[in-house]
């Protein structure tokens, strides 16, 4: 069981750091935040994140989209419990894939469901065009 639980850990800490190491720089470079920074300065300051889908397309497209390219989760802005969807630019510059759109929409059906206003944090490409036709 124990190693069941440091294989997750394991997974979850690569999926968080996004796209190649070489793209972080980059995005940084441009003067951008990354995703998961961009989260943190919208949520309200000791708000928890509660984060959806985490390994979504874990092992799909090559293991080249982690999270399947877009962070989603739950986390309380200006006082109230929102749903968040933020593209990782980091990860073939934010592009959509089948399971991004997937990942999507089941977060704003959370959203919907639970009442919940939906806020986007977009820099997306568009759909990723090699796999356009199923996006």
């Amino acid at each position: 069981m124990r190693e069941l639980v440091e294989q997750l850990r394991d997974r979850l800490a690569t999926v968080r750091e996004g796209g190649s190491q070489a793209a972080r720089e980059r995005h940084v470079a441009r003067g951008r935040l990354l995703p998961r920074d961009r989260i943190d300065h919208l949520l309200d300051p000791g708000s928890p994140f509660l984060e959806l889908g985490a390994l979504a397309a874990y092992d799909m497209y090559g293991g080249s989209v982690p999270s399947a390219g877009i962070i989603t989760g739950i986390g309380r802005v200006s006082g109230r419990e929102c749903v968040i969807v933020a593209n990782d630019a980091t990860v073939k510059g934010g592009t959509y894939f089948p399971m991004t759109v997937k990942k999507h929409l089941r977060a704003q059906t959370v959203a919907e469901e639970n009442h919940l206003p939906c806020l986007y944090l977009v820099e997306s490409g568009g759909a990723f065009l090699p796999m356009q036709d199923e996006v």
